[in-house]
């Protein structure tokens, strides 16, 4: 059994106009977010093996304060500029080639990309993954190479505004 889980980074803020994309920040509901749903996960026993995440800042201080509450040491996550801009397929590829000795995989990223992925998993349709969500895929298979829509299936799908209104 192979797990995946798709975060897609927390709310971000756009007071600062004059910075690039890739170095927008989080707002409060983002700094609210990211360590209620690493508490919501660390309540469930979830620990990855691997974790890697896109290069903007937005994102990479999701994985810091969702994986902190899940004594996730911040030296080994893997910062993967293909996440900042890669499509289902290239995200699907980095999965694909990962060692079969992990059974977990947390990747950190940005729609529409994951919004496609919870999709490509799932049986019924999700118009959007929010800010924040986390889209489960358990895979009955042995090596990462033989992860497919066939096998892998959307098992839980969160996101923050479940739990505040």
């Amino acid at each position: 059994m192979k797990t995946i889980y798709f975060v897609r980074h927390a709310k971000s803020s756009w007071d600062y106009q004059s910075l690039s994309d890739i170095n927008r920040p989080l707002n409060d509901r983002g700094i609210r977010d990211a360590p209620f749903m690493g508490k919501m996960l660390h309540g469930q026993g979830v620990l990855p093996d691997i974790v890697m995440t896109s290069p903007a800042v937005r994102a990479t201080t999701t994985a810091l304060m969702l994986l902190g509450e899940l004594e996730f040491p911040a030296n080994k996550i893997q910062i993967i500029p293909e996440i900042y801009s890669g499509y289902l397929e290239d995200v699907l590829m980095l999965i694909k080639e990962l060692p079969d000795d992990q059974k977990s995989v947390m990747l950190f990223g940005h729609n529409p990309t994951w919004t496609s992925l919870a999709n490509y998993f799932s049986e019924k349709y999700i118009p959007n993954a929010p800010t924040c969500s986390i889209s489960v895929i358990e895979a009955e298979i042995d090596a990462w190479k033989d992860l497919n829509r066939e096998n892998g299936k959307l098992t839980n799908f969160y996101y923050p505004k479940m739990y505040f209104s």
